[in-house]
Order: structure tokens, then sequence, then C-alpha cells
């Protein structure tokens, strides 16, 4: 029923936004625009269905909560329903004449649905979704070692951060960030990068490799995030200086000034954005502190061992 339910849903909202649609003009225009590409809706109803069908595949077989979660899956349906948020309702068209409404939806793809969707195993989903013989294939297909090369690249923890924070500051370039209000070819790259670039920078967190070393520089590499996506947003808080004038005509109606709108955007990547790193940093120490705890006591373990034995060969 989860398949029939998101997949209705998608059809549902499609049908009323495309009667509606464009800019909104005013808080009363705002209800009724929303994101109308087809593209995105296809993409959000595919992969709701995919996941959902799945899991209940997955939990059928192997019973409720194994394989998968239940808080993963109810992870993953958050992601996708911040996701729906982001790019189908109306934020999507706010974002086209407030430049804080564009920040607020980058935030919400990259430090709300990444981790979220991360969180949910969605491969493990959606391989139980395909039908047997193709779900081989795929698997086959991902077990191959240039793939297998190429994913170990990508996800490395150093590589996935590099990745992340260049498609961060690279986009926030003026010339490239106006580009995308007159470009829906390159607002459509933007947003793949800046959600690709999250999902690989999530995964590579949560997935990543643990051991003491592991948490270390998972925990690092969140802080350094947090420091150069802040000071970005510092910068665009108090630089004093109108950095996005496409946005210059579209404000008034809105009761802001550009600057205002622009310090508005800058708060939003600097304080939401940061308290979320905050929290995964405060639990990938919790995770090294019981990694810690754990290699102490195989220490210990492997201590009393060898005193046994000793004391066996000394008798």
């Amino acid at each position: 029923m989860l398949c029939f339910y998101s997949f209705a849903f998608c059809l549902f909202t499609f049908a009323f936004a495309s009667a509606h649609g464009a800019r909104p003009d005013g808080l009363d225009d705002l209800p009724y625009t929303w994101g109308l590409d087809p593209v995105v809706w296809l993409s959000l109803a595919l992969s709701g269905w995919l996941y959902a069908r799945g899991v209940r595949r997955l939990w059928r077989e192997s019973g409720r909560g194994r394989g998968i979660r239940r808080w993963e899956a109810w992870a993953y349906a958050c992601g996708w329903a911040l996701l729906f948020v982001a790019l189908v309702s109306p934020l999507h068209p706010l974002g086209e004449v407030l430049f804080s409404a564009h920040m607020a939806q980058h935030e919400v793809l990259m430090v709300g649905a990444a981790p979220l969707l991360v969180l949910g195993r969605p491969v493990i989903a959606f391989l139980w979704a395909l039908p047997v013989g193709r779900a081989r294939a795929v698997g086959a297909w991902g077990r191959a070692a240039w793939f297998q090369s190429v994913w170990r690249r990508l996800t490395n923890p150093l590589a996935a951060w590099a990745i992340h924070a260049a498609a961060l500051w690279v986009w926030h370039a003026p010339a490239l960030f106006q580009a995308t209000l007159r470009s829906d070819l390159v607002h459509t790259a933007q947003h793949v990068s800046f959600l690709g670039s999250a999902l690989l920078f999530w995964w590579a967190l949560v997935h990543g490799p643990r051991g003491l070393m592991g948490y270390g520089a998972a925990v690092l590499y969140v802080f350094t995030t947090s420091l150069h996506s802040g000071l970005l947003g510092a910068f665009i808080t108090f630089t004093g200086r109108l950095l996005y004038p496409a946005y210059a005509g579209t404000t008034a109606a809105w009761g802001l000034t550009p600057l205002e709108d622009q310090q508005l955007g800058g708060l939003i990547m600097w304080v939401p954005a940061g308290l979320v790193y905050v929290v995964a940093g405060l639990a990938l120490c919790a995770g090294w502190m019981r990694e810690s705890e754990r290699s102490v006591k195989r220490r210990g373990r492997v201590a009393l061992r060898v005193g046994a034995a000793a004391k066996e060969s000394e008798t």
C-alpha cells in the first residue's frame, strides 16, 4: 500500500500544481506555485515506490525490522519528504524570487534530505524491489572491479569531503549562482551537484571506515565542513554589499530589501545548517567513545589470556 500511496500522492499533487505554477508575486500566490519539472516528479515517485516495494519484500522474507530496521525506513521516508519539500513544494519557485528561500532549499537538500536518505540504506531496498534476475545482474555489475575501484575513490572520506566542499563554494560564486535563475539546465545541474555531493559526503561518514581512526577522521570532516560552510554563510551575511543583484527586483513584494534577503540567506546557511553538523559530530563522538571502550576491553581480554598462558608455561 505504501507503494500505491507514494505514487498516487505524486500524481495528485502534480495535477494540482499543473493548474497553477509560475513564480509567486506575493504571499497570496505562494500556496499555488509548485515545481513542475516532470523529471523531478517521476524520480520522486519512482524512488518512493522502489524503496517501499523493496522494504515490503525484504520484511516479508526476513521478518519486520530485519535487513532494514524500522527507524531506517522512517529515516528514508523523512528524507524523501524533504526532497519533495525542496524540489516540488512552493519553496522551489519561492527560491527564484528570494535568495533566502533559495538558500533554505539548498540546506534542506544537503543537511536534511541527504543524511536521512543515506541512513535509510536505499541500495538494499532498491535491490529487493527488482526481480531476482535483474537484482543479481545489478549486484554483479556493482561487484565489478572497475566499479568498486571508482566507488572506493568517490566514497573515500577525504575525497567525499573535498567534492562536497568544492560544490558548495563553486556554486555560490555570484556569476554561477545567478545563472541558475536564467537557465533551467544550470539550475538542475546545481541541484544535482549539491544533492549528489552531499549524498557522497554523508555516505562516507555513515558507512565509511570504523575503528578509532575512522571515527576520529569522520569527526574531523564534520567539524571542518561546519567550519568552511559557516565561514561562507558568515561572509554572505556580513559582506555589506549585494553579491546577487539578480534578486534586486523581486524582494520588495516580500517586505525585504535585497541586502536583507541576502543576509537572511547567509544566516540560514550559517546557523541552522551548522546545528545539523554539530548533532552529527556529537553522534560520531558517541560512536568514537563506544569504540574506544570496546578497544580497551579487547586489549584487556588479550592481556588476561597472555597472562594466563604465561602462568601455564611457568608451571
